[in-house]
C-alpha cells in the first residue's frame, strides 16, 4: 500500500502558493501616474501655444488678423501652343499646354480680356528658347518665372522679384501682390 499511497499523493496537486500583488498594484500605479502627468504637459504646451497665436509681436494683445479666410486658387487653362524653338537649323518645335494659377475668379475675369495679348507674347517668349534651355529643369522653372513677369507686365502688376545676384531673398515692397501665383506646364513636349 504505500506504492499506493504514494501514486495518490502524487495525483493529487498541491495547491498553488498565493502570490503578492503588491507589485501589480505598484506597477499599475507607476504606468497611471505616468499617463496623468503625460496629458498634463500635453495640456500646458497645447494651452502655451494657443495664448502665443492670439498674441501679436510684443506679447501684448491679440494679433489682428491681416488677411480673411484662405480661398482657393482659381485655375485658367490656355490652348495647346505649337512653337518653333530658336535652335540652329530650325528643326525643334515644342508643343507646350499651360494653366495659369490665379489668387480668385477676379483675377480670371480680367486675364481673360488680355488673352490674345498674352499668348502672343508668352510664343514670342518661348520662341527665343532652345531645346537645350527648355529641356534642364532650371529652364522650364525659369520659363515659367519669365512667363509670369510677362503677364504681370502685359496687366499692370509688379512683377515677383527675383532673387539677387548673392542669392539673397528680394525686399518686399509696397506694390500689390501678383495675383498670377504660378504657371503650370500641363504638356510639354520638345520634338
Amino acid at each position: 500500500m504505500s506504492a499506493a499511497a504514494a501514486t495518490a499523493t502524487a495525483a493529487v496537486p498541491e495547491a498553488p502558493k498565493k502570490k503578492s500583488k503588491k507589485l501589480l498594484f505598484i506597477v499599475l500605479g507607476v504606468v497611471a501616474l505616468a499617463i496623468v502627468g503625460a496629458a498634463a504637459a500635453l495640456f500646458i504646451l497645447k494651452k502655451n501655444t494657443a495664448d502665443d497665436d492670439f498674441e501679436d509681436d510684443d506679447g501684448h494683445g491679440p494679433v489682428a488678423q491681416a488677411k480673411g479666410p484662405k480661398t482657393a486658387p482659381t485655375f485658367l487653362p490656355l490652348e495647346n501652343m505649337v512653337i518653333n524653338l530658336a535652335d540652329p537649323g530650325g528643326n525643334r518645335f515644342i508643343q507646350l499646354g499651360l494653366t495659369l494659377q490665379l489668387q480668385d475668379a477676379v483675377t480670371e475675369t480680367a486675364v481673360k480680356s488680355y488673352l490674345p495679348s498674352l499668348r502672343s507674347q508668352v510664343l514670342v517668349l518661348i520662341s527665343q528658347r532652345t531645346a537645350d534651355e527648355l529641356l534642364a529643369a532650371s529652364g522650364k522653372e525659369k520659363l515659367a518665372n519669365d512667363i509670369i513677369a510677362t503677364i504681370s507686365r502685359e496687366m499692370g502688376y509688379a512683377p515677383p522679384a527675383a532673387k539677387s545676384a548673392d542669392g539673397a531673398a528680394p525686399r518686399k515692397s509696397r506694390s500689390a501682390p501678383n495675383p498670377v501665383q504660378a504657371v503650370l506646364f500641363s504638356s510639354f513636349i520638345i520634338q
